[in-house]
């Protein structure tokens, strides 16, 4: 195996004059195809063991009992270490990728980030601070139609999952965004040739792995993905897909806390369609203030 799958030599960098999709070719077609596998089974074999681990440490600390009737909790995310857990679980993704890009493809992890290569700081900086005010300045809005949520204080652990919640989710976000709009956009991309193959397939791939979900929460979570591929390819690099979706889980979590529970946030299975459509208006509106202040600050779109 380690003389016709896995990569020897030094790290090679892509042509010249390549959208972010297209970075892993010239690549062998199989090659692409045992890298996705590769990743799909990290998702399911490294997520799980490293959240399992999470667990087991938080049960220790809570001084043993029954780990079965703990770990159902923890998982429903009535407990922060379950959340701790969920989250470091799909942040150890992060080193999935980078290894599969290195060790299998001979490509330099900072081409996972973007054409520059690597994570153009400023320019995710920039685009936090418009996601920030984007999809707050939305939500409220949406509130002269829905009415405000009420806010209290009945979250058991309030203060731990705040903590937990500033920590890990922009690890998980990152993780995602690297998974799906890094690895699995340029493995289709590149294998197809195709930009738009890359960013649909990954969009249909994320909206899938979410699990259970009614058709709008499904559409919803679809449209998100196709909005931050789009943005990848015209802006070059991840980093305002990860802007706006470290944001977004912040938001989506932190509002939780103080109006109902992680917990019910976290058992979320159906929206309704005018929800599905404010959410995507949201994300396109997001979209292309980014992509503007991308032009204005000159990010690199494509391989030097």
């Amino acid at each position: 195996m380690s003389e016709t799958i896995l990569h020897q030599g030094p790290p090679e960098d892509p042509p010249s004059g390549v959208t972010y999709p297209l970075v892993l070719r010239p690549a062998q077609l199989f090659r692409l195809a045992f890298g996705v596998l590769t990743a799909l089974a990290g998702f399911v074999v490294v997520v799980r063991f490293v959240s399992e681990v999470v667990l087991r440490i938080g049960f220790l600390l809570r001084g043993g009992g029954d780990y079965a009737a703990y770990a159902a909790s923890a998982l429903a995310y009535e407990l922060p270490e379950g959340l701790l857990a969920g989250h470091l679980g799909l942040a150890s993704l992060t080193l999935v990728v980078l290894a599969i890009m290195r060790f299998l493809h001979g490509r330099a992890p900072r081409w996972t980030f973007s054409v520059q290569p690597g994570m153009r700081w400023r320019y995710l900086l920039v685009t936090l601070g418009i996601a920030f005010v984007v999809l707050n300045g939305m939500l409220w809005l949406s509130f002269l139609w829905t009415g405000a949520p009420e806010f209290n204080s009945g979250q058991l652990y309030a203060g731990w999952f705040v903590l937990v919640v500033l920590i890990s989710s922009p690890l998980q976000a990152l993780a995602e965004e690297v998974f799906f709009r890094g690895y699995v956009l340029q493995a289709m991309g590149s294998a197809s040739g195709r930009a738009w193959v890359g960013i649909v397939g990954s969009a249909l791939l994320f909206a899938l792995m979410h699990g259970v979900q009614n058709p709008a929460l499904f559409v919803h979570r679809f449209a998100f993905g196709i909005v931050a591929g789009w943005l990848v390819v015209a802006t070059g690099g991840l980093e305002a897909g990860i802007a706006a979706h470290v944001i977004n889980n912040l938001g989506a979590f932190g509002y939780a806390i103080f109006t109902t529970s992680v917990a019910d946030a976290r058992a979320i299975q159906s929206i309704t369609w005018g929800k599905a459509a404010w959410d995507i208006l949201t994300f396109t509106v997001f979209a292309l203030v980014a992509w503007w202040m991308g032009r204005r600050m000159r990010v690199a779109t494509t391989t030097p």
